[in-house]
């Protein structure tokens, strides 16, 4: 370890610590069918050990900005870190669901503040001009822990008591500690910041009630309960709210100046629709797998292994890219080639054999790697030095609202639309679902394909630097 640049150790250390926490999170999709049983509890209550770390996660990301600056982002980070180790252990201790909830919060809450915090490192360690591979490195914790999560997921709980769903955390978590305590190198303070609490309270009662509402509104009819509009309605109001005040603000919670900034705004929009067409697959495939063709969950794991092996590897490649051309050299190619294997998936039949549904599922996870974090990087160089950790906050805020719209939309359109065609007299049920998520790969490549040519807007690195002048 101590042969690296000391700005590569700065990617390693962080880089354990965010892989184990999304590693976790994507780690428990597969196992809620067998907590129903072991705690006698039904879907919607089980459905709270997600819908609480979203929550609580997205609740707690608006903070970090403020606490990086105010009491230096090593500290924020290592003390997210120890956290979620904790909410770890209280998951293992837990003797009731209700009790899994609280430690699942925990570890939400943990998450909120790592995320955005670990970016903002990795872009203190590097110059703009480096960034690309950094990121693209770090990334893999990213795009490849929600493909293998399910499958080690599946494993444990196969195997091994549903503790190890926890324990498998900790042991990864204390080995970032160590890491982090060791190679992160402090950060400046600013001890007179001052905290923007009318602010935070305003953009966490919207963030909130917008994530609650998606996370209960699997279903239509869940979605459009009286409950669910309130709280969708009256959450946009409050982020309405919170933009007018923050404006008015000396010191604001977010700076939302960034995105007056093309470069980063776009970011958003193209890491957004990314998002929503990586976790289209992560929940249309399963059922693809095991509703249509009938395959076990063992496959359905092994589905996803080549796909983040090729996103880990073009992540890094198309980093360099960027680094050395520019993003309009990477971005657009990786959406496009996602869009057309995601299209590839809009054609499938009955006689499709398991390999050619692999290929074109590689071929996505070659897309994302290319699409996915060289945008996000662009967006983030393209911002002032001293935002950076709020920029990258409101980033994985929005990332996170758009990969649960994403999957409330789709989940909503499967039981909808699946029910609609299972009407007709000439299909039977398996043919009504393989239409169903026929088509719904259809609309996945459309939104994937309305981004491309705003991704052309993405800039590099020295037209950024003008960007950041204007808007410092």
């Amino acid at each position: 370890m101590g042969k690296l640049p000391s700005k590569w150790l700065v990617v390693v250390s962080v880089l354990f610590g965010t892989f184990t926490v999304i590693l976790n999170n994507s780690m428990l999709n597969p196992t809620l069918p067998r907590f129903m049983e072991i705690f006698d509890a039904n879907a919607v209550d089980v459905g709270w050990m997600l819908t609480i770390f979203m929550v609580s996660m997205g609740m707690t990301m608006p903070l970090t900005g403020y606490f990086g600056d105010r009491f230096g982002k090593k500290k924020v980070y290592l003390i997210g870190l120890s956290v979620f180790i904790i909410g770890s252990i209280a998951g293992s201790l837990a003797p009731s669901l209700g009790m899994i909830i609280v430690a699942r919060a925990i570890q939400g809450m943990a998450g909120g503040l790592m995320m955005p915090i670990a970016m903002a490192l990795i872009f203190n360690a590097f110059p703009r001009d480096e960034r690309g591979l950094a990121v693209g490195i770090y990334g893999i914790s990213v795009m490849v822990a929600p493909a293998i999560g399910p499958t080690i997921g599946g494993v444990i709980i196969e195997f091994f008591a549903w503790q190890w769903l926890f324990l498998f955390n900790i042991p990864f978590g204390l080995l970032g500690i160590l890491l982090s305590s060791k190679y992160l190198k402090p950060t400046e303070t600013k001890p007179d910041l001052k905290f923007d609490a009318g602010g935070f309270v305003i953009v966490t009662t919207g963030i909130g009630a917008i994530l609650y509402a998606l996370g209960r509104g699997r279903t239509l009819e869940l979605l459009l309960s009286p409950v669910s509009m309130v709280l969708i309605i009256g959450g946009i109001l409050a982020l309405v709210a919170f933009v007018f005040y923050e404006n008015r603000q000396e010191q604001p919670l977010l700076n939302l100046s960034v995105f007056k900034v093309p470069t980063y705004s776009v970011s958003i929009l193209v890491t957004s629709a990314a998002s929503i067409g990586l976790f289209s697959g992560i929940f249309l495939l399963p059922l693809l797998i095991q509703n249509v063709y009938g395959l076990g969950e063992i496959k359905t794991g092994l589905l996803f292994l080549p796909a983040a092996a090729a996103s880990g590897l073009f992540m890094s490649i198309g980093g360099r890219l960027l680094d050395k051309k520019g993003p309009k050299f990477v971005v657009p190619p990786g959406l496009a080639i996602m869009a057309v294997a995601t299209l590839g998936l809009s054609f499938l039949s009955l006689d499709t054999p398991y390999w050619w549904i692999l290929v074109l599922n590689t071929i996505r996870g070659l897309g994302m790697g290319m699409g996915n974090m060289p945008a996000t990087t662009s967006g983030m160089n393209a911002i002032p030095e001293h935002l950076v950790a709020q920029g990258s906050a409101m980033n994985n805020i929005l990332r996170q609202i758009s990969s649960s719209l994403g999957i409330v939309f789709f989940s909503i359109y499967y039981e909808v639309r699946r029910a609609a065609i299972a009407t007709s007299p000439d299909l039977d049920m398996q043919a009504a679902t393989l239409q169903t998520l026929n088509e719904a790969f259809l609309v996945s490549a459309v939104i994937l394909i309305i981004a491309i040519p705003f991704s052309f807007i993405l800039k590099g690195v020295e037209s950024d630097k003008k960007e950041s002048q204007e808007n410092n």
